[in-house]
């Protein structure tokens, strides 16, 4: 079977400053300017760039090619502000590393979100929140790295994604409602809609895919019973009963579902986040995203009514 072309694939987008450390390059930049920026760049073309807070995510991420080698369904696009120029040091890392991305968009200090939508980018993870939040108010599907310590250990082969679920895989419809009416109100209301499904979020096309390429394990796993899945999925909500059925509702509506699903009713979410350990955390509430000794890595979804100001 030959392989799928983009518009078929579960696509990420990147950009640099996720995928690796770019403090020092920052640093340059901001105090020295772009002109002296090109020349750091230039003299450092082969000095490995350090791994950043997605590297771990998306170098799993892009071993489902190697479990699937004639489909390879996913791709890793990255979109960054460099020039061509000064992101010549970005692909070299790249290949250094022995990540297969080979598309690329280089906009010269523009933002590059607008082409998420070009490159039918399921998601696009970026260190700059303007970015982010500008592919948000397009409706595309965003998120802010946030910084954390890079832990990628090498015996460590399973890929484990992590989500909250209003506002991140369904819209912010509920969380509208409870930020109005509170807990008794949100209650009332889900137990209403009990039967109808939420729109989808931001993330539904990414969680669902997802969903797709475990499919795809699970049938691996039918034809040799030998073979050990890759990719683990968890949606880790505030949600708990009677309030959980109407999200069950959704998933079920959807076919899709996820490998572990927690219903904490307000429980911190860090005591689950450190025994799942997720290579990366979705969540739109920045006070479920507090920086832990686990290094957990984490993207803010700025999205909806959790993040409105009103």
């Amino acid at each position: 079977m030959p392989a799928y072309p983009i518009d078929k694939k579960l696509v990420i987008a990147v950009s640099s400053s996720a995928l690796f450390d770019l403090t020092e390059s920052d640093r340059v930049f901001r105090e020295q300017g772009p002109k002296e920026y090109k020349v750091f760049q230039k003299e450092n073309l082969d000095t490995l760039l350090g791994k950043g807070v997605a590297f771990p995510f998306i170098k799993r991420f892009l071993a489902i090619n190697e479990k699937f080698p004639d489909k390879k369904p996913v791709e890793v696009v990255l979109l960054s502000r460099n020039s061509t120029t000064t992101g010549r040091r970005v692909f070299r890392s790249i290949k250094s590393y022995g990540l297969d991305i080979s598309r690329a968009a280089f906009l010269s200090g523009s933002s590059p979100y607008p082409y998420i939508q070009a490159f039918n980018a399921s998601l696009f993870l970026s260190a700059n929140e303007l970015d982010v939040k500008g592919a948000i108010d397009l409706s595309y599907p965003a998120g802010i790295v946030l910084p954390s310590q890079v832990n990628d250990d090498p015996y460590d082969v399973e890929l484990r994604v992590a989500f909250d679920f209003d506002g991140v895989i369904a819209d912010d419809e509920a969380e509208a409602v409870f930020k109005a009416g509170g807990l008794e109100q949100f209650h009332k209301y889900e137990q209403d809609k009990l039967t109808t499904p939420h729109n989808a979020g931001l993330l539904a096309d990414l969680f669902t895919k997802l969903s797709f390429m475990q499919k795809l394990e699970e049938k691996a796993k039918e034809q040799d019973p030998e073979y050990k899945p890759i990719l683990r999925t968890a949606i880790i909500t505030a949600r708990n009963a009677p309030a959980h059925e109407r999200m069950v509702t959704t998933l079920e509506s959807w076919g899709v579902w996820a490998n572990e699903t927690f219903f904490l009713g307000g429980m911190d979410k860090s005591r689950i986040l450190k025994v799942f350990k997720p290579h990366i955390f979705f969540d739109d509430q920045k006070d479920h995203l507090k920086p832990s000794e686990d290094n957990i890595p984490m993207v803010h979804i700025p999205f909806g009514a959790a993040n409105s100001l009103n």
